[in-house]
């Protein structure tokens, strides 16, 4: 596959950049249409499937040279609703890239060792290397979502009583804005990815897993317990990206009721910005070139 042109760039930019918020100032979560498919049609689908599979492969032959070039690494923070497809999203998004250069990690409920530590301890192991990719499915964000919806939960982080305080989710995005920063000005590339689905959507979804045996185990009480926290959590993720969402950590708001549209938009995200990193295979010096026509003719000669 030929490497994108200018032209090329182009149109996946315009195709990616309504999704794409560098500053949240003014973030409204209920102007992101869960259900839309940019200027895209139903009828597009087919073709879309087309253009994923495109994506992908290029994905792949993207990823062999970031592994290679071994200067930046990637990060891929995943954050959604129950339901709203992340896991299939990775799967679909990764499917071609050689798992030697991309580590996927979900975050779940703290561990007993975990809640002995700060909250980003947990994470910041996990941060891929140079050359690799790394995906968070959920990650530290959950600190100003689930817990910010549950407040209760910051008793088991043990804070001493005078932090917890009015501020602490400001402090918070402080803190992630700071990692953050930090991450970028060490070669690390932050894209952050809120697939945004609809109640109706996910009480689709829920009643397809109840539906099908075979979906049974994706399915937990505790979904629809906190189907009954809508709107705290629209709250949390609005306030998530208006305070966290950077130029060099940007926030990608997707639309997630129809998986093709969703997993189109954040391949073709990635595939841009890797583009734009300009990664190439290493470049050999002339004694090396040398030394590799030696040994091709010494194979020859055999």
């Amino acid at each position: 596959m030929t490497e994108l042109n200018e032209s090329q760039l182009r149109r996946i930019r315009r195709f990616v950049q309504p999704y794409r918020i560098t500053d949240g100032g003014g973030f409204q979560l209920d102007a992101v249409d869960p259900g839309g498919t940019g200027t895209l049609t139903s009828e597009f689908k087919d073709e879309a499937k087309e253009l994923l599979e495109d994506g992908v492969e290029r994905l792949a032959e993207q990823q062999a040279m970031f592994y290679a070039h071994d200067q930046w690494a990637l990060l891929l923070i995943f954050q959604a609703r129950d339901a709203a497809g992340k896991d299939s999203t990775i799967k679909h998004v990764m499917s071609g890239v050689n798992p030697q250069g991309c580590q996927v990690h979900p975050f779940k409920r703290p561990s007993a060792e975990e809640l002995d530590h700060d909250y980003l301890w947990r994470c910041h192991p996990h941060v891929p290397a140079r050359g690799q990719i790394g995906i968070f499915n959920r990650s530290y964000y959950e600190e100003v979502l689930v817990v910010r919806v549950h407040d209760e939960l910051l008793q088991y982080q043990k804070l001493p009583p005078s932090l917890v305080s009015e501020q602490l989710w400001e402090q918070r995005y402080e803190d992630i804005n700071n990692f953050e920063r930090y991450l970028a000005r060490n070669g690390v590339v932050i894209m952050k990815f809120f697939l945004h689905v609809s109640a109706e959507e996910q009480k689709k979804r829920f009643l397809d897993r109840l539906n099908e045996p075979e979906k049974h185990w994706k399915f937990s009480a505790g979904d629809i317990r906190e189907r009954g926290h809508w709107e705290q959590y629209s709250h949390a993720y609005q306030e998530m990206i208006r305070n966290t969402a950077a130029g060099h950590a940007p926030w990608y708001v997707v639309p997630a009721d129809k998986k093709w549209f969703t997993r189109l938009v954040v391949v073709a995200a990635i595939v841009e910005t890797i583009a734009g990193l300009e990664v190439h295979y290493p470049q050999v010096d002339a004694d090396r070139r040398s030394e590799l026509e030696a040994a091709r003719d010494e194979l020859l000669k055999e």
